[in-house]
C-alpha cells in the first residue's frame, strides 16, 4: 500500500485538494488498491478558501513520516490565510522530514513557495504560479530556486506546478512515481482526461 499525506494549510483550494483526493481515491477503488491518502493539517479542522472545512485525518504532530510514501500539498489564498500555517514552522518540518527521508513531495501552485522556505528546493528547479505580475515566482527565486518557465517541473522527488490548470496533471504524475506510468495513463483515459 503507498500511503500519501495531504497537507492542508489554512486557506487550501479545494479543487487543488480534491485531485489528489480523487486521483488515490479512483486508483483504490478502480484499478490496483495500491494507494490510500490521510488528511493533515495544523489543527483537526481546517478552512480552506471560500469557507471550505476540512476535518482532517490526523494533526501534523501525529504524523510517522515512514510510514508515508509521498506529501501532496495544494496552494491556497493569502486572502484566507495560506502563509500563516505554510510558512509555520511545523509545516516547514513536515516538508523537511518527507524529503530526508526520500520521500516524493508534490505541490500545486503556491504550495511550491513553502517548499522553497523549507530549503529542499535551494539551488534546484521549481516552478509556482505564473500569472499576474510575476510575484510569487520572485518569491520563489528569493528561497534559492531555479525558476522555470513551464507547467510542471520535476525536480527529483519533489514536483512543483504553475497554477490550478495544472492539478489534475500533478495528482496523475504522483501516481505514476507511486505505481506506475501505465497505471497512470489507465486512471486518467477512465477519468476522462485523456490527451
Amino acid at each position: 500500500m503507498k500511503k500519501v499525506l495531504l497537507l492542508l494549510a489554512k486557506g487550501f483550494e479545494s479543487y487543488e485538494a480534491s485531485v489528489f483526493i480523487d486521483v488515490m481515491g479512483w486508483n483504490f477503488d478502480d484499478e490496483d488498491g495500491t494507494t490510500k491518502l490521510v488528511t493533515c493539517g495544523l489543527r483537526k479542522e481546517v478552512e480552506g478558501s471560500w469557507g471550505i472545512k476540512i476535518l482532517t485525518d490526523i494533526t501534523v504532530d501525529q504524523v510517522v513520516v515512514s510510514e508515508y510514501d509521498a506529501l501532496a500539498i495544494p496552494g491556497g489564498s493569502n486572502k484566507y490565510g495560506f502563509y500563516e500555517d505554510a510558512y509555520n514552522e511545523m509545516f516547514l518540518d513536515l516538508i523537511r522530514a518527507f524529503h530526508n527521508e526520500g520521500k516524493i513531495v508534490a505541490t500545486i501552485c503556491v504550495a511550491a513557495l513553502p517548499v522553497g522556505k523549507s530549503g529542499i528546493l535551494n539551488g534546484k528547479n521549481g516552478t509556482t504560479y505564473n500569472m499576474g505580475n510575476g510575484t510569487r515566482q520572485v518569491q520563489l527565486r528569493e528561497f534559492g530556486v531555479n525558476v522555470v518557465n513551464k507547467p510542471i517541473v520535476v525536480e527529483g522527488n519533489i514536483i512543483t506546478s504553475w497554477n490550478p490548470s495544472t492539478a489534475i496533471d500533478v495528482a496523475l504524475k504522483l501516481l505514476e512515481l507511486l505505481t506506475s506510468r501505465e497505471n497512470a495513463d489507465h486512471i486518467r483515459k477512465i477519468m476522462g482526461f485523456t490527451k
